[in-house]
């Protein structure tokens, strides 16, 4: 299906990296045909120009599945009495770290559920010791803190912070997150990039409710904050929660945000998500030439991954080792390589 002078003309702006109004951006999320190829091919084409053809990698650890939130999709909310719960250790988390160094990756993220048992004291003791027996970079993915917890983390070592905004629907944000305001989320965020992080937010693409209008205005929330790593990923239902039996199969929406943000942002970090795997064998594939250039394989250990439950049907099984194995080879197939290097968000890859 071929699109119009308009469609064309308005792909050509965003391209060259001239602002676009929230209309516009509508327009873009609107333009019609499966998988729009001109959209894809711009967004690949900037990403080409802004960060290169790498594709940089980061190691997750998922260190513990509780949380104090009862979000309605995740199967780590508070009222889902069916999961089996864990918290790892320091020495555990130390010696995964090891793993990731010995892979090459430089870039540790460690993520959990909003688990107030890991103290800011506690946090800070284990970045320390990372820092001092790894030396690798450090995201920290661990939701809302205080302002004094996050200059903490910073003093102790840390360099990245993720924390998704989720939605720009307030409604759809209340209703999602029993007892959040959305102006913490966003205050939590404006702390993070004030004090120096490398800073990601992001959105989940497919909730109930959701419009191409309520999505325009995630990809405004992320330019408005000058985010440095954008997580786009589908909303997935999880069994055991108040929205399960809830499908999501539109991967073509999720990438259009994608590519989207690509040509909105420019040089940001974007990551192919594991999730959109669940969606679509391709999935990471496709986000890939879709604007992404980061992927994060799990090095959670297998007695605890399957544990951390955020959404059913996860594609990474096996090693880490093994999992970029098969990544280094699906890469190839599009032309595109892993670059081991920090992956610090470039002012311009030339």
């Amino acid at each position: 299906m071929s699109i119009s002078k308009a469609a064309e003309s308005l792909i050509a702006k965003a391209k060259e990296g001239k602002d676009l109004n929230r209309q516009e951006i509508i327009q873009l999320l609107y333009l019609p045909g499966k998988y729009s190829p001109e959209l894809f091919v711009a967004a690949d084409n900037v990403r080409k120009d802004q960060v290169g053809d790498e594709i940089f990698l980061r190691g997750i650890i998922e260190f513990s599945n509780h949380c104090q939130r009862n979000c309605l999709y995740c199967g780590l909310r508070k009222g889902n009495s069916r999961i089996s719960r864990y918290r790892m250790t320091e020495d555990e988390i130390l010696a995964i770290t090891e793993e990731i160094k010995k892979s090459s990756i430089p870039t540790v993220v460690l993520q959990s559920g909003e688990d107030s048992y890991y103290t800011a004291d506690v946090i800070c003791h284990l970045i320390e010791r990372i820092r001092k027996e790894t030396n690798l970079i450090i995201t920290l993915s661990i939701g809302e803190r205080s302002l004094t917890d996050y200059k903490s983390f910073q003093q102790a070592g840390a360099d990245r912070y993720l924390l998704k905004h989720e939605t720009a629907d307030k409604n759809i944000y209340q209703y999602m997150r029993p007892g959040c305001k959305w102006e913490d989320r966003l205050q939590c965020l404006r702390w993070l990039k004030e004090l120096g992080f490398e800073t990601g937010t992001g959105n989940m693409v497919g909730v109930p409710g959701q419009t191409l209008e309520s999505l325009a205005d995630d990809l405004l929330v992320m330019k408005y904050l000058n985010a440095d790593m954008l997580g786009i990923g589908p909303f997935i239902a999880h069994p055991d929660t108040p929205l399960a039996g809830i499908d999501n199969d539109d991967m073509d929406i999720t990438l259009r945000v994608i590519a989207a943000a690509r040509l909105i942002t420019r040089n940001t970090n974007i990551p192919a998500t594991t999730a959109l795997a669940t969606l679509h064998p391709q999935g990471r594939l496709l986000a890939l030439q879709a604007g992404a250039n980061v992927v994060m394989p799990d090095f959670t250990p297998e007695i605890y991954k399957n544990r951390y439950d955020i959404y059913p049907g996860r594609k990474d099984v096996g090693s880490a080792q093994d999992i970029i194995n098969k990544l280094e080879i699906d890469f190839r197939t599009i032309g595109r390589f892993i670059n081991y290097s920090a992956g610090y968000r470039q002012t311009k890859y030339h």
